[in-house]
C-alpha cells in the first residue's frame, strides 16, 4: 500500500525543536506535534519545500510565537 503524503511547514520543525512554551496554546500545539511526529510520521512520506529548508537552516523558526 502507498503511503500518503504530507507536506510538513515551518511551523511544525518550530514546534519540534523549540523549548516548551509557556504559553498554553503554543504549548499545546507543540505537544499535539510531538505526538504526531512520534507515532504518526512513519506512515506518511513527508516532505518539505525549499523554502521551507530554507527558513529552517537559517533557524527564523520560533520568533513569531516567542513575540506573539
Amino acid at each position: 500500500m502507498d503511503k500518503k503524503s504530507v507536506y510538513i511547514e515551518t511551523s511544525v520543525i518550530s514546534y519540534l525543536t523549540a523549548r516548551p512554551s509557556s504559553d498554553l496554546l503554543a504549548a499545546a500545539w507543540q505537544k499535539v506535534t510531538i505526538d504526531w511526529w512520534d507515532t504518526q510520521r512513519d506512515r506518511f512520506d513527508l516532505f518539505a519545500s525549499e523554502i521551507v529548508i530554507e527558513e529552517a537552516g537559517k533557524g527564523e523558526l520560533m520568533g513569531v510565537y516567542e513575540n506573539g
